[in-house]
């Protein structure tokens, strides 16, 4: 694929690096001199100095014909901009957008965005795993429909333990796909499936319905 890269950072930098090793056509924008001239020396000519909001910078790179480009600035607003300009005036079919601010996910998407990178979430979620108050797991979004996957544990001591899924109040379009349990193979449930603790509990629902997911089957 030929992938443009908004932003030398480190992010920007490390990311290239991996793109570069799989065996990608890569190139980087930096705005800063210093960072640009910095790159060049160490990647060759992969590194143009130029603004990905910016129109003209894009189109001077060959935006029109990039599979995919990576806004991984420092700024929300930068990486936004560059990946609705690559969108909407060079057709690029897929964007990627690094998020520092949370609240601005929901914007994000919003406004088209393929993939929001959210690094404080993902930091929140390797914590979430490790610790046990927290009972539902973000895995995955499906935009386009308004669901997502997620995790959810069956906490010891729940109300739900012993009873079928069947018996359980789950939100309207909530599906159980898949429950893992320790030292067995995963199940497929069915309305006569006995929950346990510390299933892990991996189900589709719609974003609004998550709390409700929570409460019907960890009781909390």
């Amino acid at each position: 694929m030929y992938v443009i890269v908004v932003g030398g950072g480190r992010v920007g930098y490390y990311l290239t690096r991996a793109l570069l090793d799989e065996g990608h056509e890569i190139l980087i924008l930096e705005t800063n001199a210093t960072v640009a001239r910095t790159l060049s020396d160490e990647l060759g000519s992969i590194c143009v100095r130029g603004d990905g909001c910016e129109s003209t910078t894009l189109a001077s790179v060959g935006t029109n014909r990039a599979d995919m480009l990576i806004a991984v600035t420092g700024d929300d607003e930068d990486n936004l901009v560059s990946c609705q300009v690559a969108k909407h005036m060079f057709g690029v079919p897929r964007t990627v957008a690094r998020i520092r601010n949370p609240r601005n996910e929901s914007i994000f998407k919003k406004l088209g965005i393929d993939v929001t990178i959210n690094t404080t979430n993902l930091i929140l979620e390797s914590i979430e795993e490790e610790v046990p108050t927290h009972t539902l797991i973000h895995l995955r979004d499906i935009r386009d429909r308004g669901l997502e996957i997620v995790e959810v544990k069956i906490p010891p001591g729940a109300p739900t333990i012993g009873k079928p899924i069947k018996e359980l109040a789950l939100p309207e379009g909530s599906v159980l796909s898949l429950i893992v349990r320790k030292a067995r193979r995963p199940i497929v449930p069915s309305g006569a499936t006995i929950l346990q603790a510390e299933d892990q509990v991996i189900a589709v629902t719609a974003h609004e319905s998550e709390d409700a997911l929570r409460a019907a089957l960890s009781g909390q």
